[in-house]
């Protein structure tokens, strides 16, 4: 039996970088968190020990330092974009680069009733997200975002569902409908409006939420898919994981009180969690952009 190296890669995780522009008295503020993976041929530095052909992982952080001052962080796409193609382009022994981003969103403070030119607060939550891979001869982008926390008070139901000795879940056609979710979607190009995109991709996710009389929580995730690709072909793909956040109606009984789906106990866990594909029958072959992107059917 022989023994062999398998696939293989290595980077730097999690390189915090918040990019400052001082262009006038009306600074901008970009907060990113940078994750660099590199392949290639680095076989020997396993085997044998030899580092010859390994650019550091501390070289890699620079790397996003230097690029955030030098070309500046527009959109995170684009600045994933750049940093895997000098990887892939400018390093010889490296073929194929995976760029991982989170962006965090900061709102200006308002200070009487004015935005302030150089304060800003966190915006809560959602986060996000691209994932861009670069070879010699393509590049692959997955944008998205994730820990959207959604939540509807009606227009939900679950009932028809199979029954087994083991089933206690009650039927019902009026429920609160909650998610944190985590929603990717696969470009078909890489000269976008990033941004416009991204924004626009959002709300319609949300509208689909809010709008769609929900059968059940699969029904919702298809149907929010779905209108994002009847409205952008650009994008050919759109993967969705949402856990359902269930919240249990309490029993007031005992108190001489009645709750008329007004007072619920949110649970935290278990809870279902629902993952499904949108996609174009005809979408481009997805090459390696979903490797190594957990949780996703």
């Amino acid at each position: 039996m022989a023994i062999v190296l398998g696939a293989n890669q290595y980077g730097k995780a999690e390189t915090r970088v918040v990019r400052i522009y001082r262009d006038g008295p009306r600074h901008e503020i970009r907060d990113v968190n940078v994750s660099t993976s590199l392949r290639g041929d680095f076989a020997n530095a396993h085997i044998t020990g030899d580092q010859a052909k390994v650019l550091p992982t501390d070289t890699q952080k620079n790397t996003c330092f230097a690029f955030a001052k030098q070309k500046g962080i527009a959109e995170i796409e684009q600045f994933a974009i750049e940093l895997g193609r000098h990887f892939v382009d400018d390093i010889e022994p490296v073929d194929g680069a995976r760029i991982e981003i989170d962006e965090y969103a900061w709102e200006r403070i308002r200070a009487g009733g004015e935005e302030h030119d150089h304060a800003w607060v966190r915006r809560g939550g959602e986060i996000r997200t691209t994932i861009v891979t670069v070879e010699r001869d393509d590049t692959w982008v997955v944008s998205g975002l994730r820990e959207l926390t959604l939540l509807k008070s009606t227009g939900s139901e679950f009932s028809g569902f199979l029954n087994d000795q083991y089933t206690t879940l009650a039927e019902t056609h009026d429920r609160v409908l909650a998610t944190l979710l985590t929603a990717r979607w696969r470009y078909a190009r890489v000269d976008l409006g990033w941004g416009p995109m991204y924004h626009d991709v959002r709300r319609i996710l949300l509208e689909q939420f809010a709008t769609v009389h929900s059968l059940a929580l699969q029904q919702t995730l298809w149907e929010m898919g779905k209108a994002v690709l009847e409205t952008h072909p650009e994008i050919v793909e759109v993967k969705l994981s949402a856990p359902n956040k269930h919240h249990f109606l309490v029993d007031l009984e005992p108190f001489g009180l009645d709750n008329n789906g007004e007072v619920f106990h949110a649970a935290d866990r278990p809870y279902g969690l629902i993952e499904c594909t949108v996609a174009q029958d005809d979408a481009p072959e997805p090459g390696p952009s979903w490797y190594t992107i957990p949780a996703f059917a």
